[in-house]
């Protein structure tokens, strides 16, 4: 399973055409195809391990192997929905990295494309939590998104920038990072511990 996710973040980037008009490069575009399916399947079914052990939530369909401009896009992610609407904060899982160095992160976020006017609101709220060892802040501003250490302090000054619009949203993460050969009831077992710590800042987005 992780063998081939690991294979095709190295192909993120790349130009994908149909087989068909790939004229001599059909064969490397089929390839490309079949890397890419089988990688998002091998996501979706660590996605899928996840939520039978959580049933209250929802999985979402996992993002596709390339975008709409045919350019290969191995880092998928998926939502989970609880409860409340698809505008509003959920949790989602999401790929990171590179062959050398990747593992999959857990995060309190929104689907951007179907927010409402409540939605950054609701995601702001997990800046009345305090910080908690094990997880960060991934801001964004500008269209930009950057790391950012979850400190007390951090966490003020992320309010005010958040209140002033300087900041736009504030995601709060957890990463699980995948060491070579390392069976999948390892990785969700720290996916629990990433879980554990995150659920209080998802149920804050309710309130």
């Amino acid at each position: 399973m992780m063998e081939a996710i690991k294979n095709y973040l190295s192909y993120a980037g790349i130009q994908y055409r149909n087989p068909d008009k790939a004229g001599d490069e059909r064969e490397k575009m089929l390839e490309l195809r079949h890397k890419g399916q089988e990688a998002r399947k091998a996501f979706t079914n660590l996605a899928k391990a996840f939520q039978e052990k959580h049933p209250e939530w929802q999985l979402q369909q996992t993002s596709q192997w390339m975008n709409q401009a045919q350019r290969l896009r191995p880092h998928f992610w998926v939502y989970l929905q609880r409860n409340g609407q698809v505008t509003e904060p959920m949790m989602a899982l999401r790929l990171y990295g590179t062959p050398a160095d990747f593992g999959i992160s857990l995060e309190v976020s929104f689907i951007e494309r179907k927010k409402d006017e409540q939605t950054l609101d609701k995601q702001a709220k997990v800046l009345e939590l305090p910080a908690v060892e094990g997880i960060y802040y991934l801001v964004y501003s500008n269209g930009e998104g950057h790391k950012v250490e979850a400190t007390e302090e951090n966490r003020r000054t992320l309010r005010e920038k958040v209140s002033s619009q300087e900041a736009r949203k504030v995601l709060v993460k957890s990463d699980v990072s995948f060491i070579e050969n390392q069976s999948v009831e390892a990785i969700l077992e720290e996916l629990e511990d990433a879980y554990t710590r995150l659920l209080p800042y998802y149920e804050v987005t309710r309130g």
